[in-house]
């Protein structure tokens, strides 16, 4: 009688070609049939500009010396520059060949609140051109860049403020009490970022009533999306009070809610450093002060959520979390806390928050990497580009 014995070592390896050959396969498909690699690009793409473009100007802004930080910077910005061109780009040709589709994202009532992510985008990039970017291009041209990005952002932000309440209050019959989700934030925090990246060109406007204008503007826009923003986070403070935490994909983007309230105490801080250029005492030293007494109480809460938020986000990890394009929400809004932080370093002198800013970042980069590896491998495998019955 014989015997066979089958040899599994090289069952792994053969296992993994064939799953190589699988993923080249519907690329080729896809090759043959271009449009499908465009089939399913959603304004929430924006989030991994916004994600990568914080790593950059959060990076700019920390109260701490770390060798390599200033290239590491740079080299983040001019990756988020060229992601926001590819991602414009795709979005553009989407709306070319799915014309259909493109023009139901407005009418879903999750996706429709990410039309909040691409001013966002801009206006990140938009920074770190002026902060970083002048770097290589000079001062003029990164003026110029700035400006343009800073306009476009901003009209688009206040737009996506009004339209996507708007669609919400009158158009979107599904939803529901337990329906509330961290996205419902995104709309409403592109003034906000607006009013911090405006005052960091106040400098640059000419003396007289145009600098007085655009500080009075961002503040208007500070309190436009602050106040938005509160009613927004005490519904899902309500939501996870009476419904729970829900579906494990959305549990990501509890961290949204750090967004609004990191970019407004980077908002406060910011515009405090630029009201001395466009306003007198006591106007000037009274926004100052004001720039400590909002920022302290409100980092507190900041700190209480983010707290909560790793915790839900452990729990529901050890059960199982499915990787989406809302794992993005793990950078920008962490990455506001980081200039927040920054900005409290420089106005009250305590080393508390220059360490805070140092970990935070640590921590940003850190989910940055992970993400940005996550969804580099999730377009390769075609689950990403896809529309979700194919993928």
């Amino acid at each position: 009688m014989s015997t066979h014995v089958i040899d599994t070592r090289d069952a792994p390896a053969s296992a993994a070609s064939a799953g190589i050959r699988r993923r080249q396969q519907r690329w080729l498909a896809d090759l043959d049939h271009p449009g499908q690699l465009l089939s399913n690009i959603t304004p929430n793409c924006f989030a991994s500009v916004m994600g990568t473009g914080i790593v950059a100007t959060a990076a700019a802004s920390l109260p701490v010396s770390i060798p390599g930080l200033r290239p590491f910077a740079t080299l983040a910005w001019a990756l988020a520059a060229l992601w926001l061109t590819a991602v414009t780009a795709a979005t553009a040709a989407h709306w070319v060949r799915h014309r259909d589709t493109a023009r139901r994202h407005h009418q879903h009532a999750v996706m429709a609140h990410f039309y909040g992510a691409p001013p966002m985008a801009l206006l990140t990039v938009g920074a770190g051109t002026l902060v970083l970017g002048k770097d290589v291009i000079g001062l003029s041209a990164a003026l110029v860049v700035d400006w343009t990005l800073w306009t476009l952002g901003t009209v688009l932000g206040l737009a996506s403020a009004v339209l996507v309440p708007f669609l919400q209050f009158t158009r979107h019959r599904d939803v529901t009490p337990e329906s509330a989700f961290g996205g419902w934030l995104m709309p409403v925090v592109p003034p906000m970022v607006s009013a911090t990246t405006g005052g960091m060109l106040i400098p640059y406007v000419a003396p007289g009533a145009g600098r007085e204008l655009l500080l009075a503007a961002c503040y208007a826009m500070f309190g436009l999306s602050l106040i938005a923003s509160l009613i927004v986070i005490t519904l899902i403070w309500n939501l996870l009070a009476v419904h729970k935490v829900g579906a494990a994909a959305m549990v990501p983007t509890l961290w949204i809610v750090l967004g609004p309230l990191g970019q407004s105490m980077t908002a406060a801080n910011v515009l405090a450093d630029a009201a001395p250029h466009a306003m007198a005492a006591p106007y000037a030293d009274a926004f100052r002060a004001f720039a400590l007494v909002y920022s302290l109480p409100v980092w507190g809460f900041a700190m209480l959520w983010a707290a909560v938020a790793t915790a839900v986000t452990v729990g529901t990890a050890r059960a199982g979390l499915p990787f989406s394009l809302t794992w993005w929400s793990f950078t920008f809004p962490v990455g506001t806390c980081v200039t927040a932080a920054s900005g409290l370093a420089l106005h009250t002198g305590l080393p508390a928050f220059r360490w805070a800013a140092a970990v935070l970042y640590t921590a940003l980069v850190g989910a940055w990497l992970l993400v940005g590896i996550r969804t580099v491998l999730g377009v390769y495998r075609g689950t990403l580009l896809r529309p979700p019955a194919a993928a």
